[in-house]
C-alpha cells in the first residue's frame, strides 16, 4: 500500500463521482459521508441538513457498489491521510482495522450515549474494538430459513431435520434442496460463522489475536460437508451468491432457502400470487433445544481522524441513524434498523395518514418477519473481531471451497495453521 500524493490521487479517483457532490453550505463547512449506495439514503441526508439549520452542510459521497472497492478506496486516501473524508460507511467487519489504524475516532461522553442507547447488543459489538466504540450503528441484518408452507408445513428445528426432511422430499420427487450462499466469498464465510457459533464454537479468541478452532468448529465443518456432498444443495451451489440462492428458491428448485429478508420483497414483486404460502423462521439450530446464534450484518457510521470538523461530524452521524432516520431507511431502503424499539414500532412512515402497505408503510407492513429478525439478533453472531479481519475471510472461503470436499479435521488443521499466518501478517492488506 502507497502513500503520499499518488495514492491520494488513485482515491480520488475511484471516488470522484463523490466528490462532485460535494458543495460548501452557507457558512463553509461541508461533511463528507462516504457511504455505500442506498436508493433513499439521499433524503436522509436532506433531513439531517434541514435539523442542522445551516450550520454545515452534509454531502452523501457514493461509494461503489462492491463491498471490496468500498473498503479498498477509503483505506487509500486514509492511508495518504486525506482530510477530504469525515464519516465513513464501514462495513460490520472493518471497525477493528479501521480503528486499529488509526483511522478513525473513539466515540467517547455524550456521542457514545446517543450512539449506544436502545442499540441490541450484537450490532454494538460490530461498533466496538478492544472495550471502546469506534462507530454508530447505522442498520443491522439477519439471515433467516424461508420455506414454502405447501412444501414444508412445519419447518425444521435443526440442520439435522432439515438435511432430513430434504432427502424425504427428493425421494418423493419434490423439490427438497437447501439453498445457501456456497460461492468462495463472504457469503460462505457468513454461513460457516453461524455453524461454527450455534455449535458453541470459536474461530478466533474473544480477543482476535489467536486462533482457537475448536470442537464447534469442526462440527460446524461436518455440517457443511453433509449437507454439501449428500445430493441435497443446488448444482450451481459453488457459484451462488444472495441473489442466485432466491431466484432459486422462486424458481421452485429448492425447499429451503438460508438468506437475508431482502428476499421477501422480492417474492411479493415477483410471485406476489404465492406470497401467502412464502413462510419464515430462525435459522435451524446445529443442537436440538439450543437456539441457532445467527451471524448479522450491516453498516456502521465512523468519524475519520483526519476531519477537520469532527464535533460537526459526529453530530451528523448521530442524526443520520438516529430513531427516525433508521425507521425511514428500514421501510424505504429494507435495511433493518439496530435500534430495538423500532421492531415494536406500529406507526407508519407519515403518522397523520393510515398505514398503507405500498404507500405508507410501518414495520409490520413492510417486515411481517420481524419478531423472526429480532429473535435472531437478540441471540445473534458477530464475525470474528480482529483487524486482520479481511485476510481471515480471504482465507476461509478458499479453504472451505468446494464444501463437499472437506474433511473435517484436516480442513480444521489448515485453518488453524492459515488463519495462524494471517493474524500475523504486517499492515493492511488492499
Amino acid at each position: 500500500m502507497g502513500t503520499g500524493k499518488a495514492v491520494a490521487a488513485l482515491g480520488a479517483g475511484l471516488l470522484a463521482t463523490g466528490l462532485l457532490t460535494a458543495c460548501g453550505s452557507s457558512n463553509g463547512i461541508t461533511i463528507n459521508i462516504y457511504y455505500a449506495p442506498e436508493d433513499t439514503f439521499q433524503k436522509v441526508v436532506d433531513n439531517c441538513n434541514a435539523a442542522a439549520a445551516g450550520r454545515y452542510q452534509i454531502a452523501y459521497n457514493k461509494l461503489q457498489r462492491g463491498a471490496d472497492d468500498q473498503r479498498q478506496g477509503m483505506v487509500r486516501r486514509l492511508a495518504a491521510g486525506d482530510a477530504g473524508l469525515d464519516i465513513l460507511g464501514l462495513d460490520v467487519t472493518w471497525v477493528p482495522e479501521f480503528a486499529e489504524a488509526g483511522w478513525i475516532d473513539e466515540w467517547t461522553g455524550a456521542n457514545k450515549a446517543a450512539a449506544s442507547t436502545g442499540v441490541l447488543p450484537g450490532p454494538l459489538d460490530t461498533a466496538t474494538w478492544n472495550g471502546k466504540l469506534y462507530a454508530a450503528t447505522k442498520n443491522t441484518n439477519v439471515q433467516l430459513l424461508w420455506y414454502d408452507d405447501r412444501i414444508t408445513p412445519r419447518p425444521p428445528a435443526t440442520w439435522d431435520e432439515m438435511m432430513a426432511e430434504a432427502h424425504a422430499l427428493k425421494g418423493q420427487g419434490k423439490p427438497g434442496n437447501v439453498l445457501f450462499t456456497g460461492a468462495q466469498y463472504e457469503g460462505l464465510v457468513v454461513v460457516y460463522n453461524t455453524l461454527v457459533e450455534s455449535a458453541g464454537g470459536r474461530i478466533l479468541s474473544d480477543d482476535g489475536k489467536s486462533v482457537v478452532m475448536d470442537a464447534g468448529a469442526v462440527k460446524a465443518l461436518d455440517i457443511l460437508k453433509q449437507v454439501t456432498s449428500t445430493g441435497i444443495t443446488d448444482p450451481s451451489l459453488t457459484n451462488q451468491k444472495e441473489d442466485d440462492v432466491r431466484q432459486a428458491f422462486q424458481r421452485g428448485t429448492g425447499a429451503f432457502e438460508l438468506n437475508w429478508p431482502f428476499v421477501y420483497a422480492s417474492y411479493a414483486k415477483e410471485k406476489p400470487q404465492d406470497l401467502s404460502h412464502f413462510k419464515w423462521t430462525t435459522y435451524p439450530a446445529v443442537s436440538p433445544g439450543v437456539p441457532a446464534k445467527t451471524t448479522i450484518g450491516g453498516y456502521d457510521l465512523a468519524v475519520s481522524s483526519y476531519s477537520k470538523h469532527k464535533p460537526e461530524a459526529f453530530e451528523a452521524a448521530l442524526c443520520l441513524r438516529n430513531t427516525a432516520n433508521q425507521k425511514f431507511s428500514a421501510l424505504k431502503d429494507g435495511v433493518p434498523p439496530s435500534i430495538e424499539s423500532l421492531y415494536t414500532d406500529d406507526t407508519p412512515l407519515d403518522a397523520s395518514r393510515p398505514v398503507d402497505a405500498k404507500n405508507n408503510p410501518s414495520m409490520a407492513t413492510a417486515y411481517p418477519m420481524r419478531d423472526a429478525i429480532l429473535a435472531a439478533l437478540r441471540n445473534a453472531a458477530v464475525r470474528p473481531l480482529t483487524p486482520a479481519y479481511q485476510s481471515l475471510s480471504t482465507v476461509i472461503s478458499k479453504v472451505l471451497s468446494p464444501p463437499s470436499d472437506i474433511d473435517p479435521q484436516a480442513i480444521a488443521n489448515e485453518l488453524r495453521d492459515k488463519l495462524s499466518d494471517a493474524l500475523q501478517s504486517k499492515g493492511v492488506i488492499p
